[in-house]
């Protein structure tokens, strides 16, 4: 059976010397570093458009594309733009974080100037157009956006709260520029991307993307097609997305996303969900799906309220949504809490699921699932996520009892999966243990964050679910980080990729 390892890596983490990682030179130098690493997957998190607390997973269109990502020095290149016009503009206050405020307030600005010398009657541009009703339908969002101030579209102007072809047709004359302006963004994100993606497969190296379960309320989504979602004769939402209370959180998780209208998605067939599923595997190699616990049954919370604590479990789609998809190359996140009608929809759809290793050494049982050396091939184990501790972190936490459990637990790991120990190892040496053990797994796939493989701390870590905070979603690595550690690295890890059988 055919395994290999993978490092996720978030675009918006890049090095870049303009104050987020885009599509450009950085992008095609860790493509070299996987390569040369012997990595065969890049995983990136979603390239959706950003907005609200700068989550990917909250965006303002399913389709629309992260315009942050463009690379500059390209359009430069391309005599779009000038050195001058981007060499002075304050993009951040340090290299190793995004500040998304400056981005917000000087990104859009310097791309517009990018756009007032781009040939509009481009035949490519034209015909991308029209090929491309799903990113008219987000230029048209965003122009509504720009009228009205960047407000929620709930907080629009009476005459734009409902589509109507009419309101299409009146904004789009009045506002031509805009309109053009924004699919302008997704036509230039679309051919770099594109052609990062070619050199990456060049190289052997697949790109795995991420498709969020859910929208957001402030989307084109919930305002053009209401009929999606359970909303009210306001389209104000029935109920909302969450978590239950945990042993992590008492109030449980308050995502606060509309529910989806599964009865109306089952008599169309699940049109909707055909088209989004299809456009992400358009853009990607591999698919990990978010929160695929939420396709058997999802949690269910009144609006309004300000906690998970009285939402209910309601029962979701199921395998009926999947039983035309079994060949796809999808990962399912099935993370959390799971029930008999969850592990069937898993048995059934026989999805890879995820594994985390650090949650192997929390006690002595040996049949532990989440030890390394009880997976099963179907897996992508994972040292740790966007949304967990870096692993790092999780053992600087760590107290004398809980580290003396790890050291014992982690003696017998590395001695089942013949891997190198000492109880002598620092917490550098025993991120890198934790990597081998990994690496060494029967899981299919390896997957390692590069926060990991740099043995970084709390400051890598991406993203505190349910919290806002600028710490969340940017994180960068800095290039001297990345120049310093590369070649080392990439010894080390073609080196494991030998030893484990983990090839490309």
């Amino acid at each position: 059976m055919v395994k290999q390892a993978g490092v996720l890596m978030h675009i918006s983490s890049l090095p870049s010397k303009y104050g987020i990682g885009t599509l450009g030179k950085e992008a095609y130098d860790f493509v070299d570093f996987l390569d040369k690493s012997s990595i065969g997957i890049w995983q990136i998190l979603p390239l959706n458009v950003t907005s609200y607390g700068d989550s990917p997973y909250q965006s303002p269109s399913n389709f629309g594309l992260n315009y942050y990502f463009i690379d500059l020095p390209t359009l430069v290149k391309k005599g779009l733009l000038k050195t001058g016009e981007i060499k002075y503009i304050d993009w951040e206050d340090t290299e190793s974080r995004v500040n998304y405020e400056k981005i917000f307030n000087n990104r859009i600005k310097v791309l517009k100037i990018a756009f007032t010398r781009f040939n509009r009657n481009n035949l490519k541009f034209i015909k991308f157009i029209n090929d491309n009703p799903q990113l008219r339908d987000f230029a048209l969002f965003m122009t509504l956006k720009e009228i009205n101030s960047l407000r929620p579209w709930n907080k629009w102007e009476e005459k734009y709260l409902k589509y109507s072809a009419e309101l299409e047709e009146e904004v789009i004359k009045g506002n031509e520029d805009t309109y053009l302006f924004y699919l302008w963004t997704q036509f230039e994100f679309l051919n770099e991307y594109k052609a990062l993606k070619r050199y990456a497969n060049s190289k052997g190296v697949s790109i795995m993307g991420d498709l969020p379960i859910y929208v957001a309320y402030d989307s084109v989504e919930v305002w053009k097609y209401p009929e999606l979602f359970e909303l009210d004769d306001e389209h104000n939402p029935k109920r909302v997305a969450g978590c239950p209370p945990d042993c992590f959180s008492a109030d449980g998780q308050l995502w606060g996303n509309p529910l989806y209208r599964w009865d109306y998605h089952k008599s169309t067939s699940y049109a909707w969900w055909n088209k989004r599923i299809d456009y992400a595997l358009g853009l990607y190699d591999l698919l990990r799906i978010d929160h695929f616990r939420g396709f058997s049954g999802y949690f269910a919370i009144p609006y309004g309220d300000k906690t998970a604590r009285n939402g209910k479990w309601v029962k979701g789609p199921g395998f009926d949504l999947f039983k035309d998809k079994l060949n796809y190359p999808i990962i399912a996140e099935d993370l959390g809490m799971v029930d008999p009608p969850f592990i069937r929809l898993m048995k059934k759809t026989k999805y890879p699921g995820m594994k985390i290793v650090t949650q192997g050494f929390d006690g002595y049982d040996k049949k532990n699932i989440w030890r390394p050396s009880n997976y099963t091939y179907n897996f992508f184990s994972y040292t740790a996520t966007h949304d967990s501790p870096t692993t790092r972190q999780y053992l600087d936490d760590l107290d004398e009892n809980q580290k003396k459990i790890f050291l014992d637990v982690a003696e017998e790991e590395a001695k089942k999966l013949h891997v190198q120990f000492s109880r002598e190892f620092d917490n550098r040496e025993l991120t890198d243990l934790i990597v081998q053990l990994n690496m060494a797994s029967k899981a299919r796939v390896a997957m390692m964050p590069m926060q990991d493989l740099l043995a970084i701390g709390k400051e890598g870590r991406m993203n505190y679910p349910s919290t806002l905070s600028t710490l969340n979603w940017s994180f960068r690595i800095t290039k001297e980080q990345f120049d310093n550690s590369k070649e080392q690295l990439g010894y080390l890890l073609s080196r494991y990729v030998k030893i484990y059988g983990r090839n490309k």
